[in-house]
């Protein structure tokens, strides 16, 4: 008998509904569908409508849900976020975006997400294109010690890489806990730490699904579609994520002229786009300790001013 799934806990919901502020008649997109946890929370706040998207193909289960219970109120897309003004195509009174991995797909030991359950070693959100494995057992050991210390920030990332090769030299990677058993030759667990193969594992995911990339599109394309007064919320959980978040934000109020080596070519700088911004806010006490997945999480938002679209 299959052992109960853990609930799935949105992370900082009070704080998100208070940021967007859902209103009767408002059209609002829940970019990260997920378990739909936002997207019933908004829905059941006002007599509105939820866009929600999600690339990966196992949240369309969940949605037919939602169509059940909230009928011609709710409407799912399947698709990258990337593609958000396009899949969504009309304007909308708020945003919402929770960044990473679910916590459904982390309970899944076949999607290979986590190196807490073995599994194949996969870490595809849309369950297509390059995998995990792929990378582990075919980039060059300079290759895989770049994109662990890039996407990672792991110190010792030369040091995993050459380990790794060595490891596939005998066998190829299969699942992921013959990768976190590699990782430990390097850096072994120590008790009341983080595991040692968690920045690993997250440089990989990150590779596999483009996710900073991906990320920077959305938020732009989230502008073409916000309504004047519009509400644009993220929530991230890594630095690397936070950094892009906090820039952008920073670079639509007027704030700084920096533009991220993961923007797009050209960012117009002529006036500021939102006309409130918020500091990082961070979860409670209480939240991280009935949910830890809270615990690096930090939420952003604006109002965007009229006329501020992305040129």
């Amino acid at each position: 008998m299959t052992a109960p799934r853990e609930k799935h806990i949105p992370v900082m919901l009070a704080e998100v509904l208070q940021a967007l502020a859902p209103r009767d008649g408002g059209v609002y997109v829940d970019a990260t569908f997920g378990n739909g946890g936002y997207t019933q929370a908004v829905l059941e706040a006002a007599d509105c409508q939820v866009i929600a998207l999600d690339r990966d193909p196992n949240a369309l289960k969940r949605a037919d849900e939602f169509y059940k219970k909230y009928a011609n109120r709710f409407q799912f897309i399947q698709g990258c976020f990337s593609g958000i003004a396009s899949l969504v195509g009309r304007p909308v009174d708020g945003i919402m975006f929770d960044i990473g991995v679910s916590s459904m797909q982390l309970d899944e030991p076949e999607r290979g997400f986590s190196f807490m359950k073995e599994g194949p070693l996969d870490m595809r959100m849309s369950q297509k294109g390059l995998s995990a494995r792929d990378i582990v057992n075919t980039y060059s050991e300079e290759a895989l010690a770049n994109l662990i210390y890039q996407f990672g920030e792991e110190k010792k990332s030369r040091q995993i890489a050459r380990k790794i090769v060595e490891a596939r030299a005998l066998k190829p990677f299969e699942t992921t806990t013959e990768l976190a058993q590699t990782i430990y030759k390097v850096l072994p667990p120590k008790a009341s730490q983080i595991n040692p193969a968690t920045r690993t594992f997250q440089a990989l995911r990150i590779a596999v699904n483009d996710e900073l990339s991906e990320l920077q599109k959305a938020l732009y394309g989230a502008l073409d579609i916000l309504k004047e007064g519009g509400r644009l919320i993220v929530v991230d959980f890594h630095s690397l994520e936070d950094r892009i978040v906090k820039n952008f934000f920073k670079e639509q109020s007027g704030k700084t002229q920096g533009v991220s080596r993961y923007a797009p070519p050209v960012v117009s700088q002529k006036s500021a786009v939102f006309s409130q911004i918020s500091h990082a806010i961070t979860p409670t006490e209480s939240e991280c300790a009935t949910n830890p997945r809270a615990r690096s999480a930090k939420l952003r938002y604006g109002i965007k001013l009229d006329g501020g679209k992305h040129d």
